[in-house]
């Protein structure tokens, strides 16, 4: 299949240029030129016209909990510890397979309306979000999240140390490559050192990445200080777990010495803004991690923190809350917020043929219409996307070359099956 987008802008994120009238020849999964010229000898099986439309690589959305769309609204204005604890564990214990695959479904399709290509996810009943994901098109990296109190437990015998290898080694590489699997400790405050200590030696005999929460909340780093003498970066530096290519969420609550532990180990950092101020957990030290040469990705959050999937909405409250906190207006640029939501989210997730668009690079796009009140007068691009668009003003998402939703359509997902599902998913649990 060969498709020809023409006459549109293009931020391809190799560069702040913006190519004002270009074209973007894409043949089967990939990008194969991009350029002000239409390309020679191109014969395109379908074209698109881009006109007063931009074109911009496809969203990554670097730390999510799809399924808890179902959450959403459920649970406000709760401190992290309430929210989980009290709120969020006794619904999840109720989840079925089918909850998890309608919850799944329907936060891909918010996903899809808004931009977002590609995902990182942690829950459980994972093979039902694969499924879904596998369905609908889109790419993600996926997790079975592991939790354990039990001091004594036997680790190979232990029934979530399974399904986490059966899952990797089931749908690790699968729907042509758009699936890729991690292995994920919760948290400090979720697993003992030793089962953290056995996650990561399953890491190393799949050849797994990692993912985990780590320093969301000042509590959560008091209690590892007085529990363990050290902070949570710390303990899981200790024991091994950024020995493995790793992203983190959050960081809110970290030192010097944590962002240099960080940095020698090559660790992303996925920053949550609004699911970090909602739950009033802090400001991650945005500006700071970017000083110290540490890779710094956009996510949401599940939708119960959120309360939606909307990476425009992310990448303008990062660029924001780092102004207003930091009182500094160039604390993080309009530029660079994208970029978090796009090439270093790739990079976050290990996806080097993702979050730029030129010759050789997935053909993960999405296309923007320009032809709102709110885009007039268009001065920049960049700026416009950044401060006045949203999720809202797209009308086509593309992954691997292959149209997922257009102008309201969703293509690969039954859309009135799904709500309606998650309409019997919510009257049963709530």
């Amino acid at each position: 299949m060969k498709t020809l987008i023409q006459n549109t802008k293009i931020l391809t994120m190799t560069s702040e240029q913006v190519i004002e009238n270009g074209f973007i020849a894409i043949e089967n999964d990939r990008i194969v030129y991009v350029g002000e010229q239409k390309p020679e000898n191109f014969e395109a099986d379908q074209i698109i016209d881009g006109k007063n439309k931009a074109v911009i690589p496809g969203l990554v959305n670097a730390h999510c909990h799809i399924a808890m769309t179902l959450l959403r609204g459920y649970a406000d204005d709760l401190p992290l510890e309430e929210w989980l604890f009290q709120k969020v564990f006794p619904i999840e214990d109720k989840l079925t397979c089918a909850d998890i695959t309608c919850g799944t479904s329907i936060g891909l399709m918010e996903m899809l309306r808004t931009g977002t290509t590609c995902f990182a996810d942690q829950y459980f009943m994972m093979d039902n979000v694969a499924r879904a994901v596998e369905q609908a098109g889109m790419r993600a990296n996926l997790t079975r999240c592991q939790m354990c109190f039990d001091e004594d437990v036997d680790i190979q015998k232990d029934k979530t140390m399974q399904e986490a290898r059966a899952f990797y080694q089931n749908w690790h590489g699968k729907a042509d490559g758009r699936i890729q699997v991690t292995l994920s400790p919760h948290s400090v405050y979720g697993c003992t050192p030793r089962y953290i200590e056995g996650i990561v030696s399953m890491a190393h005999e799949l050849g797994a990445d990692m993912q985990m929460h780590l320093s969301e909340t000042a509590k959560e780093v008091a209690d590892c200080q007085a529990k363990y003498g050290k902070s949570p970066v710390q303990h899981f530096h200790d024991l091994g777990a950024f020995d493995r290519h790793a992203f983190v969420a959050h960081g809110v609550h970290v030192s010097e010495q944590d962002m240099l532990l960080l940095k020698n180990k090559n660790v992303s950092m996925v920053h949550n803004p609004g699911s970090n101020m909602k739950l009033a957990s802090g400001v991650a030290p945005i500006a700071q991690y970017m000083q110290n040469g540490i890779n710094v990705a956009l996510g949401t959050d599940g939708a119960c923190s959120n309360n939606n999937l909307n990476m425009f909405e992310e990448i303008q409250l990062a660029a924001l809350l780092a102004k207003g906190h930091f009182m500094n207006a160039t604390s993080l640029k309009a530029y660079e917020a994208i970029q978090m939501a796009t090439v270093n989210g790739a990079t976050a997730l290990n996806l080097p043929a993702v979050g730029k668009i030129k010759a050789g690079m997935k053909a993960d796009l999405v296309m923007l219409d320009l032809d709102q009140p709110h885009c007039y007068p268009m001065h920049s691009l960049i700026s416009a996307l950044v401060y006045s668009m949203n999720g809202s003003d797209v009308v086509m998402t593309m992954v691997d070359g292959t149209i997922l939703y257009q102008n309201g359509e969703y293509l690969t997902i039954d859309a009135e099956k799904v709500k309606f599902e998650v309409k019997q998913s919510v009257a049963r649990l709530f």
